[in-house]
């Protein structure tokens, strides 16, 4: 019985890696850039691309942040690897630290690979895989692949309030991905129900 949340943290991996490329690849070569597909007035798909972490926002080059993405998943992988025979160790933890590693190494895959596996033309062309002119770009230097829109509701500001007032308010903006929602749920279900494994010195458990 103790590999059983190994195994469970690797499905989880697996299975978010596997889906969030398939719906990437699927956006890249049937949108074109910019385009958007109304589901609901509450859902939209909407493809976008960017240089930066979850939900489009930017830091620092952007080598590093590939290679910073590398290097936290592999240390997630070896936290896996070290707790997840351990008895302490419930297994919702563990499968949010899947999920986390999970969304980390599906936008890892987009930086390091869709540069150079995929062509980006302007609109209304859409992208094509293995393009015979080669990628749009080098090694590591790939974008990532949004297409999740959710403009759940909007409202003005009333006018009174400082700075903000009178402007239109929309949530929920960012446009995402499966891997982005993947870590926002890991960590969110993370701190809500296991900040203890975050605090606590597990160490004398663990003999038990």
């Amino acid at each position: 019985m103790k590999s059983h949340k190994g195994l469970l943290a690797l499905a989880v991996i697996l299975v978010v890696i596997i889906l969030d490329q398939i719906i990437k690849i699927w956006v890249k070569t049937h949108f074109y850039l910019g385009e958007d597909y109304r589901i609901f007035n509450w859902f939209q798909l909407v493809f976008v691309q960017n240089n930066g972490m979850a939900f489009g926002m930017e830091m620092g080059s952007k080598l590093f942040l590939t290679l910073f993405r590398i290097v936290a998943v592999a240390a997630l992988v070896w936290i896996i690897l070290r707790i997840k025979d351990k008895q302490w160790v419930s297994t919702g933890f563990i499968v949010c630290i899947a999920l986390i590693t999970a969304g980390a190494a599906g936008n890892i895959i987009d930086c390091v690979l869709y540069g150079i596996i995929f062509n980006n033309p302007y609109p209304p062309e859409v992208a094509v895989l293995f393009p015979e002119g080669g990628g749009y770009a080098s090694l590591f230097h790939g974008m990532v692949v949004d297409m999740f829109y959710f403009p759940l509701f909007s409202f003005d500001w009333p006018e009174w309030i400082p700075w903000i007032g009178g402007r239109n308010f929309l949530f929920f903006q960012p446009v995402f991905n499966l891997a982005d929602a993947a870590i926002s749920v890991g960590m969110i279900v993370l701190v809500l129900f296991y900040g203890k494994y975050l605090t606590t010195d597990h160490s004398s458990l663990a003999e038990k």
